[in-house]
């Protein structure tokens, strides 16, 4: 049975499958509704339904609790339709030129940056046309079938590489947090190897910049919620886009800031750039004179008014929940220039499911 649903106030149209979600056909139709996990748990594709009826699949509550369903919210992620549908999205964007593939790629290298994180270099194949906005993600498919998913840290104008012996190569870079026990993490960190085959498919999401807009930009990053922020950072280096931005950037200690001399360089390059880094919970051997506490706490005390400001927030989802929470009710952001991607874990997706 085939269902209509129209997106207000874009007007946008898109028919699909009862047995298919709303955000799966939305793809499908190449119609860039707003998402993230794709998994339930991280409330990005959050949307009003204004007519129809969905059921919903399993989800998180902290992405739609049971008084938001009750109250006409919906999340396009794991909603499958009844009926026609009328939602309401003030985020739909175009999704771009770039369609998704699943395609083989060669690990390049793999670089230890701090205790826990590593930096993946792939190489894409020769043939192959993948593109991407700064700020997307991939998915790994595993042996098993289950999928892992890792933001993009490069922009594709720096996607070119050129190995030692060898023509310039296409490749991208990701940054991997090991997460002891992890199917997939603990491969990373223990077993794999250059030039190991692995398997992906992307790009996905909606978090890249709007460049349609002159506003100053806030990025807000923990963790390594800093890859697509420094996607973003190295795309607006090669466009020549010159909006004030500034970037705050939490983490525990000094050594989880992992590429600290990169944005630090970045940040004296570039007169546009400015970056606060902050720690919630400085080592005393860390000898840190930096900003402490909240990372979101940090944006506030800064810029009491972000009225006039767009934000991209990236990292673990209650930090982005909170912010989100207190920059637009305490702080006048509008509600449709705070843009995110809120990193989810299987743990996340387990935890506490509907």
């Amino acid at each position: 049975m085939s269902f209509s649903v129209t997106i207000l106030p874009s007007g946008r149209q898109f028919s699909m499958q009862r047995d298919a979600t709303v955000l799966s056909a939305a793809i499908s139709d190449n119609v860039g509704l707003p998402y993230g996990c794709k998994d339930g748990a991280c409330g990005s594709c959050k949307c009003k339904l204004i007519e129809g009826r969905v059921i919903h699949g399993v989800h998180q509550a902290k992405a739609l609790s049971e008084e938001e369903e009750a109250a006409g919210w919906m999340l396009t992620c794991c909603a499958t339709p009844q009926t026609d549908l009328v939602i309401e999205s003030r985020q739909v964007v175009s999704a771009g030129d770039f369609p998704i593939q699943k395609m083989p790629t060669r690990v390049i290298s793999l670089t230890l940056a701090s205790h826990d994180v590593m930096v993946m270099r792939l190489q894409l194949p020769t043939n192959n046309t993948f593109g991407f906005r700064a700020g997307q993600y991939i998915e790994f498919i595993l042996k098993d079938g289950h999928r892992r998913s890792y933001s993009m840290a490069n922009a594709l104008s720096t996607a070119t590489t050129t190995v030692e012996g060898a023509a310039p190569i296409t490749s991208i870079e990701l940054h991997l947090r090991h997460m002891p026990g992890g199917k997939f993490t603990d491969q990373v960190f223990g077993t794999m190897k250059e030039k190991e085959i692995l398997r992906l498919e992307g790009p996905y999401g909606t978090f890249f910049l709007r460049e349609d807009s002159s506003k100053p930009i806030v990025l807000l990053a923990s963790g390594t919620g800093f890859a697509p922020i420094k996607a973003i950072i190295e795309h607006m280096r090669a466009k020549d886009i010159t909006r004030p931005t500034v970037l705050y950037w939490g983490c525990r200690s000094r050594a989880d800031l992992y590429l600290n001399d990169w944005i630090e360089q970045a940040a004296f390059d570039l007169p546009w750039l400015t970056y606060v880094p902050v720690l919630s919970e400085p080592k005393a051997g860390d000898d840190w004179t930096g900003r402490v506490g909240l990372v979101h706490h940090a944006v506030m005390d800064d810029l009491p008014d972000l009225s006039g400001h767009e934000v991209y927030a990236c990292g673990a989802p209650v930090m982005v929940q909170v912010a989100q929470r207190d920059f637009v009710n305490l702080h006048g952001l509008p509600a449709e220039f705070f843009f995110a991607d809120a990193f989810t874990s299987e743990a996340d997706k387990a935890h506490n499911p509907k």
